[in-house]
């Protein structure tokens, strides 16, 4: 603690460029940015007058006000700005002792610093959540909205607020309220040397998935100890850019629905349906019956579609040379809105996403975490969640109900971290489970195929393993057609 306490005394990030910052975010197609002030450390970097724990402070290396710095770059080219300010403040003596009142003032006068001295601010973000009488939030928020009205605030400040952030996950399809996952490039929310940051698949995989789900997303970055933005990540924003240059139409403007699945989601505007297929299970994508007539149906991403709309369903078949691996996108113009359309839950795909899971052992080493670690998070369709158990566990098995008997010989895992290294694949069998796959080791992508089994009933069985690994997805899919 003394040593990370003392570096702002020599820290001097002397290739900042809060210009350079925006135009990487303008690159990569973002419309706003959240700048983090104050982390849960206390230290401030933005010239408040109510501390000297701060980057314009006395003891500072670096006399630089990176708030006006960002503010002013934001505002030169019209991007949205929202501020990230930690609330709970570790290096404050008043916070959370006998006279924790004087730091809801402190609190109080620091926000109406930044929403005073910076100009237009768009929104802010706060963390860690807390009750309302924690930080007297009601007359913090008045503060707040009387001096820029048109302010957005997210839900961790003791109140709900104006929208949810589920972090480190996909948000889950919700129209009745706003959203935004908040999410890092790399492994971890600052930088960090020779990081392992996810491929532009990856990026696009939960750029969509958010958009079809009705949500926004906050990808982050760290910069590193000079300032920089690192030129791979800055990179990979660009990227992101460069398709949403393209493809933007279907994204930016639009409302999640009125299809959704796993990796099949939905987006709309007016009298447009975006369809986007970001994985290919089965040769044709069926649809069920809308109150509109379809009157043309392209692909954004090239190639031409069959399409054949009925009373019963809309059928689509797109040939295999004109899918995309980043994303197949279609656009459906419908002769009435699309905008009124009931949202529905597409049978595409994995037949295990979103059913009963049961486990052998659930992780409660750590009871804080517990929920980040549940069997059902091996069935969610989202692999940066998952399932695992205690490290002192000699074996462990997690198992699927798919509800009703179904005819399957395909599998996909995903387990992040290369742990395992002896497992079986198992489905059951009237009372008996029989294994229909042996191996060692499965990682990020294991796809496994077997003779067609008619069961209801699937399990991973880990046998031998290294630390506890992480189960990040367990889907299984219907057999395919001769």
């Amino acid at each position: 603690v003394d040593v990370y306490d003392n570096l702002y005394k020599t820290w001097k990030p002397d290739h900042f460029d809060a210009r350079q910052w925006i135009e990487i975010a303008r690159d990569a197609g973002m419309k706003y940015i959240i700048f983090l002030v104050k982390h849960h450390d206390g230290f401030c970097l933005f010239d408040s007058k109510l501390t000297d724990y701060k980057i314009t402070g006395p003891e500072s290396a670096w006399k630089v006000d990176v708030m006006k710095e960002v503010a002013d770059a934001c505002h030169e080219a019209g991007l949205k700005l929202i501020v990230y300010y930690s609330q709970p403040d570790w290096h404050h003596p008043d916070y959370r002792s006998k006279t924790h009142h004087r730091y809801i003032e402190y609190l109080h006068g620091q926000v109406r610093e930044l929403l005073t001295n910076y100009g237009r601010i768009d929104g802010f973000w706060f963390d860690l959540g807390g009750k309302p009488e924690d930080w007297d939030t009601v007359r913090l928020f008045r503060m707040m909205r009387t001096l820029q009205p048109w302010l957005i605030i997210n839900n961790r400040c003791g109140l709900p607020a104006d929208f949810d952030t589920p972090e480190q996950r996909l948000g889950t399809f919700q129209l009745e309220r706003p959203w935004e996952t908040c999410m890092t490039l790399g492994t971890q929310w600052s930088w960090k040397p020779d990081d392992k940051i996810k491929s532009l698949k990856e990026c696009i995989d939960v750029l969509v998935t958010c958009a079809g789900r009705n949500g926004n997303l906050a990808l982050n970055t760290g910069p590193m100890p000079d300032g920089r933005i690192e030129p791979r990540q800055a990179e990979r924003f660009r990227q992101i850019g460069d398709w949403l240059k393209r493809h933007g139409e279907s994204i930016y403007g639009t409302r999640g629905g009125p299809f959704w699945a796993l990796n099949c989601l939905s987006t709309r505007r007016d009298n447009t349906i975006y369809i986007h297929v970001l994985r290919w299970y089965d040769d044709v994508l069926t649809l069920p019956p809308i109150p509109r007539t379809m009157t043309s149906c392209r692909l954004l991403t090239g190639g031409t579609p069959r399409i054949d709309q009925t009373g019963r369903c809309i059928t689509i078949v797109v040939p295999p040379e004109h899918r995309q691996e980043l994303d197949t996108i279609l656009a459906m113009e419908l002769d009435g809105s699309a905008m009124d359309l009931d949202p529905v839950n597409l049978a595409w795909g994995p037949l295990s996403y979103g059913k009963k899971v049961s486990a052998s052992h659930i992780y409660d080493k750590n009871p804080a975490v517990t929920a980040v670690y549940r069997p059902e998070n091996a069935v969610d369709g989202d692999p940066h969640t998952g399932w695992t158990f205690n490290p002192d566990v000699p074996a462990a098995w997690i198992e699927v109900d798919l509800g009703r008997e179904e005819t399957i010989d395909r599998a996909w895992l995903n387990e992040p971290y290369g742990r395992i290294r002896q497992f079986e694949f198992e489905v059951k069998r009237a009372d008996r489970w029989v294994t229909v796959h042996q191996g060692t080791t499965i990682g990020e992508d294991f796809r496994l195929e077997f003779p067609p089994e008619t069961t209801r009933f699937v399990r991973l069985h880990v046998l031998q393993y290294t630390v506890n690994p992480l189960i990040g997805e367990l889907q299984v899919f219907r057999a395919k057609a001769d």
